[in-house]
């Protein structure tokens, strides 16, 4: 059992890693391979087998479901129901949406945005709207979130914004009879208007969406995020209720023709499932789900099956009904977390008491997720073990079962429940004050780089090693194998070489540069709500996953929104020694130095140089941008912000000597009103990067820009095609490799991409 369902998950696994997918020869050649396995009963092959070719099939369909080409950007009167609970405000609604069946051959499902929204719209309503679509298309980093597949394993075939014209028309309301995200959505309207009701509906019906970015921090720096989400805990807890309660009242009914403890368990086990579905049916409520139902017929029929075998049970199904789930690391965490603690509590010669084992299964839940925690996310909390020691109960045997017991009531005795909402307020304030209290600690929330796979597959034999039963030798060794997690480094340039990172982040701009000893960010991209910035998405990720604490330097060339708007979460998370600007009157409260023609720094034999601004104001505020040229002797990268024609004359006219570089940033994005002729003579460029949005409304790259790139020889890039684009100088060579190609998958919309090299 257990190295078949082994097998299966590697093939699942396998499948994910294609760069591209095989086509319909390929699947009948993989279904007469497992033909033959299953004819000569190679099992362990065939399961494999099963797994690689069941997720390529999943693939194939899911992909064949996105936007037809022809229909991108066109408007669409389209007719459907609204599948998911919205998440943000009247300024921005987002939600999902099923369009029904039409000659246009839409996506199953669609992702859709309504920005200043007039009216209300709710899970299960039937609405006609006019919207514009697109392929699912996001933005691709280093350690950076993947719209792209994460809109593949939500099975989303296009997005798009509403448009306000025609305008919508809402046709018909949901029945919570016929769709169950009609009752979330009716749980969701009760509990908004309490104080606490975006962490009582994520408890509930397992919708965090209302949850504030300082909340999430605090529960991640006390290592307590898995007690807001639904897990199995939440699942158990229901179906324990349940059953429970069924075994009592049987007895009164004097019905005793069927056994209590059988009906009981299917009504449990039925009620779990319930209560899965209600919650969003995310990962670990799926595996708990699995896990109860095996369990509940264990009991119907009087079997007993070891813990492990029902795990195993769990992984193939939760993978079969979902080949994707692998990608997420809620996955790894729920299924790893069940088997340390069936590890840790099976077998043991001499089984612990309450209190010891609450304790042992705390620290090694601890010890055993930090790895993964660690690859997942690039941080731990110290304080983890006693923040969940106290929190663990305070959530799973207090709050939960109140907060079930008060959405129960809302149907049908509201003051009850009112009253009980009110005393969860309450409760909830204390608890989370005291977690606040715990997260400011100082010094328990180690930031380190990305693990390296080599030293997390040695991590994870060690953990076991170490967590073993007493007896087993040398155990303490195994700490020896830890090691590695905590003092990985990735490749970090020598002295005289330098990489440069232009970060794609749609329209606007995020540059990083790291010497051998320093890292410099020029710009933060767009900040689009006061919950959702580029700081926040991509530099902060892409900076976590090298292990930097601490910026030497961030240079914000000028004031638009597009270049300075994810400063302040970038400094709130990761501070600037010196902080260069041409708008110091914007960050003021950070100290920053007005950027000057003539700076000049040095770090590991790389030369900073300011070209621009001068002291003379030129026209527009681009042009006030701050040039920056960084350059080993050898190779040269020339950052130029918004500069326009006008800074382009003068840097030609001042700075003459000075622009001569390897790799130009475009001016402005690519726009028309940059990128003139002389201006690209004086730098002679052998490449332009461009950092624009993908099918972005301005149009950059202007045409006439990119035809005059082509005329005069300059290879020419665009992150909306590529994804982030990293440079790598030495001082005999210097690459330029695109995220996009590196790390293609069969889910990127990717195109061809040579590596350009140049050696001396």
């Amino acid at each position: 059992m257990l190295s078949h369902a082994f097998a299966l998950f590697i093939g699942v696994l396998c499948a994910q890693y294609l760069p591209e997918l095989p086509d319909g020869r390929m699947l009948v050649v993989l279904v007469i391979f497992m033909l033959v396995t299953a004819w000569q009963r190679w099992w362990w092959l065939l399961a494999l087998l099963v797994g690689l070719t069941w997720t390529i099939a999943i693939a194939n369909n899911r992909l064949a479901q996105r936007l037809p080409e022809n229909l991108a950007g066109k408007d669409l009167i389209i007719s459907g129901q609204v599948l998911s609970l919205p998440d943000g405000d009247s300024k921005a609604l987002r939600f999902d949406f099923a369009p029904d069946v039409s000659e246009l051959k839409l996506p199953d499902k669609i992702r859709l945005s309504w920005y200043q929204a007039t009216m209300s719209v709710k899970a299960g309503q039937y609405w006609r709207f006019n919207v514009r679509l697109k392929p699912p298309h996001g933005l691709l980093n280093p350690g950076g979130f993947d719209y792209e597949r994460w809109a593949l394993s939500e099975n989303i075939g296009a997005t798009g914004y509403i448009r306000p014209y025609p305008k919508p028309v809402l046709l018909e309301e949901g029945s919570a009879w016929r769709d169950i995200n009609v009752l979330r959505q009716l749980i969701s309207d009760y509990l908004a208007q309490h104080q606490h009701s975006a962490l009582l509906t994520a408890l509930t019906i397992g919708d965090g969406q209302g949850i504030s970015r300082e909340q999430w921090d605090v529960f991640r720096k006390t290592g307590t995020t898995h007690l807001i989400v639904i897990s199995g805990s939440h699942i158990a807890l229901v179906a324990g209720l349940v059953y429970w309660l069924v075994v009592k009242l049987w007895a009164y009914s004097g019905v005793l023709r069927y056994s209590a403890q059988k009906i009981a368990a299917v009504i449990a086990g039925l009620s779990g499932v319930f209560y899965s579905v209600l919650a969003g049916f995310s990962i670990p409520t799926q595996r708990a789900a699995i896990m109860l139902c095996v369990y509940m017929w264990a009991l119907q029929q009087q079997r007993v099956y070891k813990p492990l075998s029902v795990l195993a049970i769990a992984v193939v199904a939760v993978v079969l009904f979902d080949p994707f789930a692998v990608f997420a690391p809620g996955f790894w965490l729920s299924f790893l977390a069940v088997f340390i603690i069936v590890y840790c509590l099976s077998g043991r010669l001499k089984q612990p008491g309450l209190v010891i084992e609450t304790l042992t299964v705390n620290w090694a839940s601890f010890v055993a997720l930090t790895p993964i925690v660690l690859f997942y996310f690039q941080q731990f909390s110290l304080n983890a073990p006693i923040a969940n020691l106290i929190a663990v109960p305070f959530i799973s045997v207090i709050i939960v079962p109140l907060a079930l017991i008060a959405v129960g009531l809302l149907f049908i005795w509201l003051d009850a429940a009112e009253w009980l909402l009110t005393q969860l307020d309450t409760l909830l304030a204390y608890g989370y004050q005291g977690l606040t209290t715990i997260a400011k600690l100082p010094y328990t929330t180690l930031t380190l780089s990305q693990p390296t796979w080599p030293s997390l597959l040695l991590a994870l034999p060690a953990v076991l090693w170490l967590l073993a039963p007493k007896g087993i030798p040398m155990r303490g060794l195994a700490l020896v194998l830890l090691l590695p997690l905590f003092f990985t480094e990735g490749d970090k340039p020598r002295v005289g070489e330098f990489n440069v990172t232009v970060l794609d982040v749609g329209q606007g701009l995020a540059v990083a540069i790291e010497t051998a000893e320093h890292w410099l960010i020029y710009d933060t991209g767009a900040k689009f709500s006061s919950d959702s910035d580029i700081g926040l998405s991509v530099l902060i990720p892409f900076l976590r996953i090298h292990g930097v604490t601490a910026l030497d330097s961030l240079v914000i060339s000028h004031g638009d929104n597009d270049h300075i708007g994810g400063s302040a979460s970038l400094l709130a998370e990761i501070p600037a020694r010196q902080l260069y600007t041409s708008v110091p009157e914007l960050l003021s409260a950070y100290q920053p130095e007005l950027c000057r023609s003539g700076q000049h720094w040095q770090w590991e034999g790389v030369e900073f140089t300011m070209l621009a601004p001068s002291e003379q104001r030129l026209g527009s505020e681009n042009n006030q941008s701050c040039v920056l040229k960084v350059s080993n002797g050898q190779y040269s990268v020339l950052l130029t912000g918004d500069i326009e024609a006008e800074a382009e004359a003068w840097l030609v006219e001042h700075q003459r000597e000075q622009l001569a570089t390897t790799v130009l940033l475009a001016p402005h994005h690519g726009s028309k009103t940059s990128s003139t002729t002389p201006f690209l003579l004086a730098v002679q460029p052998e490449a332009v990067i461009i950092s624009a949005g993908y099918h972005n409304s301005f149009g950059h790259p202007h045409e006439s820009v990119v035809k005059r790139y082509q005329q005069l020889g300059i290879h020419a890039v665009n992150t909306a095609d590529k994804g982030a684009l990293s440079l790598y100088f030495t001082q005999q060579r210097y690459a330029l490799i695109s995220q996009r190609e590196s790390q293609a998958r069969y889910w990127h919309n990717t195109q061809q991409f040579q590596l350009t090299t140049r050696e001396e």
